[in-house]
């Protein structure tokens, strides 16, 4: 582990153009769970998984039990940055990170610090009305009682891409452009399983590709360094200039 961590810490201390691409496994060390797992308490509480109530369709027939699981799995408000994001904030303010591209919703990266985040998936922060357009905080979707709705009349929508929704254009194209200039991608907790988010490493040229993840990825055959460890413990290890 200790050579793997200094050869991570040279090829960030010798590039300008370090680009990480992170996804839940960023987010659990802050104890925000990893929403995709089906587990036990799921199945107790909830007669549908929670892809399924994770979806557009549901989202717009089911708007009430959507709310049920939305407040109670996906408002995670009082999670704080954990070393994996300062490390990261820190990184960009020395020059040496170009950008985060993250598939979590929380915003916690820039709670770190962060300033060019790209959310591929959007985030629970930004909420608006799909009457009016008014925009809300995560506080106000949080107390509100059942389905938030605005002063409108309108029901309110969480700033999140649900499943059978596609991402934001503007995000894509400029998460391609950091990646396909990117001299070091570094790939941090995510088992690369979601789509169209995993299919954007495909467009890295750079020199080293770096996954660090708990469990195996599909990529780790491609990259040029593979740590099965949490991306906070990781991270913690190494200082940059």
């Amino acid at each position: 582990m200790a050579n793997e961590i200094e050869t991570l810490q040279s090829w960030i201390q010798n590039s300008k153009k370090v680009v990480f691409f992170g996804g839940a496994g960023v987010s659990t060390e802050s104890g925000i769970p990893d929403f995709r797992s089906v587990d036990g308490l799921y199945h107790q509480e909830y007669a549908y998984p929670p892809e399924t109530i994770l979806s557009h369709s549901f989202f717009m027939y089911h708007t009430d039990e959507f709310y049920r699981f939305y407040k109670k799995k996906m408002l995670c408000l009082d999670a704080k940055p954990n070393m994996a994001h300062k490390r990261l904030a820190q990184w960009e303010a020395s020059g040496h990170v170009q950008a985060v591209i993250t598939q979590n919703i929380d915003g916690l990266h820039q709670a770190a610090g962060s300033k060019e985040v790209l959310e591929l998936h959007g985030s629970v922060l930004r909420n608006y009305c799909m009457k009016c357009h008014k925009a809300y905080d995560a506080e106000y979707m949080l107390h509100a009682d059942g389905v938030p709705t605005c002063s409108c009349g309108g029901t309110i929508k969480p700033d999140v891409v649900l499943y059978e929704e596609g991402l934001d254009d503007y995000t894509l194209r400029k998460s391609v452009e950091y990646i396909s200039n990117a001299d070091v991608l570094i790939i941090g907790g995510t088992s690369l399983v979601v789509y169209p988010a995993a299919g954007l490493i495909d467009y890295f040229r750079g020199d080293h590709l770096v996954v660090i993840n708990k469990s195996v990825t599909s990529r780790d055959k491609n990259a040029d360094l593979v740590i099965q460890d949490s991306i906070g413990k990781v991270f913690e290890q190494i200082e940059i200039n």
